[in-house]
């Protein structure tokens, strides 16, 4: 139960939900849960929460491709969101400014294979962190 309970936590704090999964992972560190067993549930978790985040980027950016083509910022946004994207998916840790991050990575499109590869090792490297420094 408790492994559910982390991973949900997990899962809802990567999102744009105001919950916090790191200390869903130190509470769980806390009450004895094996380390790595917490380290996969919280890791898993959150990077299924990034991936839902990705997809209703790519949702939102159907909905708004006439409106962010349609002006000069918009435009520009998106010029910049390809061109740099995937360097700001290295702040995507990060908490509060992460995770929606994660979705503007859907919004511009960025690879999905990058985009899961730099986001996903980070969040298991900032669980992987927590756990080191208790």
């Amino acid at each position: 139960m408790e492994v559910f309970l982390l991973f949900t936590l997990s899962f809802l704090g990567a999102t744009i939900l105001p919950f916090s999964s790191e200390v869903a992972f130190l509470v769980a560190l806390e009450n004895d849960m094996p380390p790595y067993t917490a380290l996969f549930f919280a890791s898993f978790g959150n990077i299924l929460g990034i991936v839902l985040n990705y997809y209703l980027g790519l949702f939102l950016y159907e909905k708004t491709k006439t409106k962010l083509t349609a002006s000069r910022v918009g435009n520009k946004a998106l010029f910049l969101g390809k061109k740099y994207g995937y360097y700001t998916l290295i702040l995507s840790w990060l908490p509060i400014i992460g995770d929606p991050l994660t979705l503007v990575a859907g919004l511009f499109r960025l690879r999905f294979f990058w985009f899961f590869l730099v986001a996903g090792f980070l969040r298991i490297a900032r669980y992987y962190f927590l756990m080191f420094m208790i």
